[in-house]
């Protein structure tokens, strides 16, 4: 059986073959590339109150109020109005006593007591102080939107705010090294939830050529987690951000890291 050789190492030997030496290409001999294995961690904090109705949104909302209360049979606090509306037709005949008619609650008097009661209650604010004051690092703002955890570290002689990440030890799994590195750049006073144990994301990045000394680059696997209480502790990261989908360019200077990210946000 004859063996199929590439058709560029054929071509290869033919314009040596007057000499009778085999040459191989350098690319066959280069030696593998090695990346370093990073985990890095999409910690968001989910809405906390429903986003405000547009006008469609309202509109088209009252219409299925509307349907739904055709479609509805009466509850017992109308039916027993209808009944207070005919005790009120047989007291005015005299047909009934006047002190037991008196002696009963009616449904509106119930009805008049919960308006007041309505009248009184007021519902807090969609915006909160620290929205007015705009502080990236606090959990209480933008209350209708996710919010999405980005903590400054360095790469090389310089730091950049970038989605909380780490390489990964030995004898480590990814998620491992994901929980570990939340650990370590945002303290312990946070509490997250991871969604799996497979990443949603991935980001690759080369050092500089005076940094490849064992690796060529970091490969970045990214892993998705929901804020459960907490915050991140100053003492683990003195500088970090709660932000907006819109407004992640505005610290993710990297073109590429921010499309690779976007990959990934709902």
């Amino acid at each position: 059986m004859f063996r199929r050789f590439p058709l560029l190492v054929i071509r290869h030997l033919r314009s040596n073959s007057s000499t009778g030496q085999c040459q191989f290409s350098a690319a066959a001999t280069d030696k593998q590339e090695k990346w370093d294995l990073y985990a890095g961690v999409l910690v968001e904090r989910l809405p906390v109150v429903s986003k405000e109705l547009n006008a469609i949104e309202k509109e088209f909302q009252e219409y299925l109020w509307k349907v739904e209360f055709e479609k509805s049979l009466k509850s017992n606090t109308e039916l027993q109005h209808e009944r207070d509306l005919k005790q009120a037709e047989l007291l005015k005949k005299g047909q009934i006593d006047l002190d037991e008619a008196a002696a009963k609650q009616t449904v509106q008097d119930l009805k008049d007591a919960y308006t007041e009661e309505l009248n009184k209650f007021q519902t807090a604010s969609r915006t909160t102080a620290d929205d007015k004051s705009k502080n990236l690092l606090s959990t209480n703002r933008s209350l209708d939107n996710t919010l999405y955890l980005l903590v400054e570290q360095s790469l090389g002689p310089k730091s950049h705010f970038l989605l909380p990440q780490g390489p990964r030890m030995d004898g480590e799994t990814m998620r491992q090294a994901a929980e570990r590195v939340v650990r370590e750049k945002c303290g312990n006073n946070m509490e997250v939830q991871f969604y799996g144990n497979a990443p949603c994301g991935f980001y690759k990045y080369k050092y500089p050529s005076s940094a490849q000394q064992n690796s060529v680059g970091a490969k970045v696997f990214f892993f998705r987690a929901s804020l459960k209480n907490g915050n991140v502790d100053k003492n683990a990261s003195k500088s970090f951000a709660w932000m907006e989908r819109d407004s992640l360019r505005d610290k993710l200077k990297n073109e590429k890291y921010v499309e690779s990210v976007e990959k990934f946000l709902f």
